[in-house]
């Protein structure tokens, strides 16, 4: 890596919409980690119950699909900014609800989990298009690998921040659960602002429910399931193991922590100087490192197997998203041009296959723990995810040189796929 001058140079080289899209990116990804990791461990300090935590994630996941079609119909009168910062601060508003609950009863779980996913919804389906338009084939891993060099960095200072900011509070944790959440608040208001700097176009206002699609797409579709049944256990994993064994947020902080800046430097890196061809080994890295880090966990079920999850799970999720969404985008450009579609309609379609996915991961954890034990769920079900999920390497990689083929075949120009 060359000095940060030059690396600011480079990054004003890019267009201007992208460059939007990435400091917008960055401000909010101070609130991600304070969502997926902390809102789980609230839920289990106050309910005591992981089936708890993966009730309220379920209806997290209901409330995103149902939200990518709300917000198809609603981007034909609405400006796309203007529902990404909705989005973000809606997120706040789930927070808020939760908070003011006096007991944690399935149904308020249920009623702010179903909110939370509306604010993901329109979040993730405007900010996935935005990238899209904003990006072409050529700089996409180095857009990727900066927003995940971004969001690596503050996953090591925000956890192990907030982490100590609440055990702080000792008897009183609820109470700068409230603080944080006005943070919040603060920070997706000036992601906000900062969005509405940039100039996006809404997709066209053409029709994006379709059921029948390329064969590419079908195959997309089966990589989004195995994808979404790791999400599905993911991103509630750690503060159950971590509240289960060690029981401090403290201590969740600073697992998040370990490891965060080899992989934020290597990150950076791999944005920079990976080329298109080098995706499938990153992918396959990525679904590697959470084999390898849920076998000690299954081993041992102690501090020292959730300690090596977590360093494996720090380095080898970032690796997964780069070469997926980068990959995702490509068969999109490819697809929606074979198919003379608007773009939007694949990441519609494509949310489907992720909510299968999350939902299988999620049943997976309470069938283990229902038929079984909460402790048996939480020793084998990573171990069990992460072998089904190294289906996705054969996939991944057939659809790299499928949209390659399908492209020639039908005389697409350069331009035409990768612009």
């Amino acid at each position: 890596m060359k000095n940060p001058l030059h690396e600011y140079r480079v990054f004003q080289s890019y267009p201007h919409s992208m460059r939007v899209l990435l400091i917008t990116n960055l401000i909010y990804a101070f609130v991600l980690p304070v969502i997926e990791i902390f809102i789980g461990a609230y839920v289990m300090r106050n309910s005591n119950d992981v089936k708890m935590v993966i009730a309220y994630q379920l209806a997290v996941y209901t409330g995103i699909p149902f939200t990518f079609l709300v917000n198809g119909w609603l981007l034909k009168y609405v400006n796309i900014t203007r529902l990404y910062s909705l989005g973000m601060l809606l997120s706040g508003v789930s927070m808020v609800c939760m908070m003011s609950l006096k007991e944690l009863s399935l149904y308020g779980l249920v009623a702010t989990g179903l909110l939370m996913g509306m604010s993901f919804g329109l979040y993730w389906s405007n900010r996935d298009f935005l990238a899209l338009s904003s990006t072409k084939d050529s700089n996409r891993n180095y857009y990727y690998g900066l927003e995940t060099f971004f969001a690596t960095n503050i996953g090591i200072v925000i956890p192990v921040s907030i982490g100590a900011f609440i055990s702080s509070f000792g008897s009183q944790a609820n109470q700068a659960y409230q603080i944080v959440t006005g943070l919040v608040f603060i920070l997706a208001i000036a992601a906000s602002w900062v969005v509405h700097r940039g100039k996006f176009e809404n997709p066209p206002p053409t029709p994006f429910i379709h059921f029948r699609f390329h064969w590419l797409w079908n195959r997309m579709q089966f990589l989004a399931v195995l994808k979404g049944i790791g999400q599905g256990y993911i991103v509630t994993a750690p503060a159950m193991l971590v509240m289960t064994l060690l029981g401090k947020e403290g201590s969740l902080g600073l697992l998040q922590t370990a490891g965060g800046v080899l992989s934020a430097i290597l990150l950076y890196i791999l944005g920079r100087t990976a080329q298109p061809r080098h995706r499938i080994y990153i992918f396959a890295a990525g679904l590697a490192l959470f084999v390898i880090g849920a076998v000690p966990n299954a081993m041992f079920y102690n501090a020292t197997g959730v300690l090596i999850f977590m360093l494996c799970i720090v380095l080898g999720r970032p690796l997964q998203d780069i070469a997926y969404f980068t990959i995702q985008m490509l068969v999109i450009d490819t697809v929606s041009t074979l198919e003379n579609r608007n773009k939007y309609t694949y990441i519609f379609s494509q949310e489907f296959g992720f909510y299968i996915g999350r939902f299988a991961g999620c049943a997976l954890f309470l069938l283990l723990a229902y038929q079984v034990s909460n402790t048996f769920a939480l020793r084998y079900a990573l171990l069990i995810i992460g072998a089904i999920q190294l289906l996705s390497i054969p996939i991944a990689r057939s659809l790299i040189r499928g949209c390659a083929t399908e492209a020639r075949a039908a005389g697409i120009p350069e331009p035409s796929l990768h612009g």
